[in-house]
């Protein structure tokens, strides 16, 4: 079967801005990157050394400002993990200018944040509104210092300046007592998925583009995320997606190898393989491979170039003539070394490229010379003095990079829930009041409301399908294409997720919720209703006439 293949085959000789003494530190040692195996291996010293960056659509200025922003970024992810003080190493490293405790993950956090600048380029060329979801484990340094970045996360914590103090405190308050969590919590603008419980993402993904046709989700997705039970489960909400009136998911796979202590099975597994999984679960995957930062950049805005005008075709065509099959759907498959550009051998021992990459590459900085050296080499790596001018804010060249208002994707309001909330059009409590005289006097098990209320689908995503919806003359699951044609039948369709999606019932609208109750059921169906509606007495001739 034919697929969309972009890959990278040999290793190139490190192509960015360093400084010589830095590269020497941090880049130089007996092991390169593997892409077929996503992981470090020793070197082969017959393969080529060089190779020429592929022509893409980045021109040779847009790719080094792209570079430098995504220099940046890494950059204020190693501060958050490691710095108390002297943010942008105006003076050597001191151990006591070094957190006493070191806690955050720096092995996914390269990876994304090359993810989270080629999309600001999507949106500043296409103008298209977009919503980032970090699934890979704990990924708040990244996202973190991008709102950071783009100005968002000073706009919500307004003692994080855009300058040298507001770095500071950034660094400082990142994963310790009284701060901000070392995952995507609440306080980052840019996320609507916490990130530290494994498995969620594409549920999320899917419930936030479900009934928002002009958004565009980038859900990343950790290879050691992708196998959990929710999210191998997750791949199947594609199947529900209507380009009609829904906006589209883009997932991008990131198997950078390894999990917290051991490799990872997709990491691991034949192209040819992957391909084949995901062909079953109704995507196209775009494989973007290697280490080579010049060479990534051109592949990676390539695929994603690529992959929306696909999402942007299927929507077009849908919308225009009608939704007559569900389509296959682009996806990215992203290899990249874990723990990439940072220390690739401390004390002989790979770290790039493996699971000791994964957390804090080096833990001891503090009562190791050595290793505070080896720290302080592997930050100026990224030439912070060239990023940040004297005031410590993002140069303006770099700045223009970000996009603009609401669509900047920490400021879009599908991520700030507050923004987009409805009040729901509920009956009143009253309606199901028993009159109770005295104590002992009334004898009820079930209320039926004293009117019926009526209730708009598109104000109550959340279904509980009945048996008859199930029929094969009627519901065949086995058709899909059928089931999507069948117009206000299929609007009870199961969306599990919009109510997760944000935070639990931020939007927790229950359309056609009780409208099929089956007898048989119940009691089950009353358990969610009641998950759902804390507080409210509910028995099933109420929701019946509820619904």
């Amino acid at each position: 079967m034919a697929t969309n293949k972009t890959k990278q085959v040999d290793k190139v000789k490190a192509g960015e801005p360093r400084t010589q003494a830095a590269a020497r530190d941090i880049t130089q040692g007996s092991f390169e990157f593997d892409s077929t195996l996503s992981t470090a291996v020793r070197k082969n010293r017959d393969r080529p050394l060089t190779q020429q960056p592929p022509n893409g659509p980045l021109s040779q200025d847009l790719l080094d400002r792209i570079n430098r922003y995504w220099m940046a970024a890494n950059y204020l992810c190693v501060g958050q993990i490691y710095l108390a003080d002297n943010p942008l190493l105006r003076e050597p490293l001191t151990a006591q200018q070094i957190k006493p405790r070191l806690l955050g993950h720096w092995g996914t956090s390269p990876g994304q944040n090359l993810i989270y600048a080629h999309l600001n380029r999507l949106i500043k060329e296409r103008d298209v509104s977009v919503i980032y979801i970090a699934g890979p484990g704990h990924g708040g340094p990244s996202l973190n210092a991008h709102s950071y970045l783009e100005g968002t996360y000073s706009e919500v914590h307004h003692d994080i300046t855009q300058d040298i103090a507001g770095m500071r405190l950034l660094f400082r308050r990142f994963s310790t007592p009284g701060g901000v969590p070392s995952h995507c919590g609440p306080h980052v603008p840019n996320s609507i998925h916490e990130g530290g419980e494994l498995g969620y993402a594409l549920l999320h993904a899917f419930g936030a583009a479900f009934d928002n046709p002009d958004l565009l989700v980038a859900c990343v997705v950790g290879d050691g995320e992708a196998e959990t039970c929710p999210l191998e489960g997750s791949w199947k909400s594609v199947k529900f997606l209507n380009p009609v009136r829904d906006g589209a998911v883009l997932p991008i796979l990131h198997l950078n190898g390894y999990k917290i202590s051991g490799p990872t099975v997709q990491g691991r597994t034949r192209d040819d393989e992957l391909i084949s999984l995901y062909n079953g679960h109704g995507y196209n995957p775009c494989f973007v491979e290697g280490d080579e930062p010049a060479v990534i950049h051109q592949l990676f805005a390539e695929a994603l170039d690529k992959c929306y005008a696909e999402i942007q075709a299927i929507q077009i065509d849908a919308r225009q003539n009608g939704f007559k099959r569900r389509p296959t759907w682009p996806m990215i498959i992203l290899r990249t070394p874990k723990g990439w550009t940072g220390p690739k051998e401390v004390d002989g021992i790979p770290i790039e490229g493996t699971f000791r990459a994964h957390q804090v590459p080096l833990a001891n900085v503090r009562d190791n010379p050595d290793h505070l050296r080896l720290l302080q080499s592997w930050m100026e790596s990224y030439r912070p003095n060239e990023l940040f001018d004297h005031d410590g804010r993002l140069i303006p060249e770099l700045q223009e990079l970000a996009p603009q208002g609401d669509l900047r994707m920490g400021a879009n309001p599908s991520v700030n829930g507050g923004r987009v909330l409805e009040a729901l059009d509920l009956p009143k409590y009253t309606d199901y009041a028993l009159d109770v005289p005295g104590p002992g006097q009334v004898v009820a098990d079930r209320r039926i409301s004293p009117r019926r209320h009526q209730i708009e689908p598109q104000e109550f995503p959340i279904v509980l399908p009945g048996r008859d919806q199930f029929q094969p003359t009627q519901r065949r699951i086995r058709n899909h294409d059928t089931l999507q044609r069948r117009g206000n039948r299929f609007d009870r369709r199961p969306r599990w997720s919009r109510w997760q999606s944000d935070g639990g019932a931020q939007r927790a609208l229950l359309s056609g919720l009780a409208r099929r109750l089956p007898a048989d059921r119940t009691p089950r169906c009353l358990d969610l209703l009641r998950s759902i509606c804390s507080g409210r007495r509910l028995d099933a001739d109420a929701a019946r006439e509820v619904a």
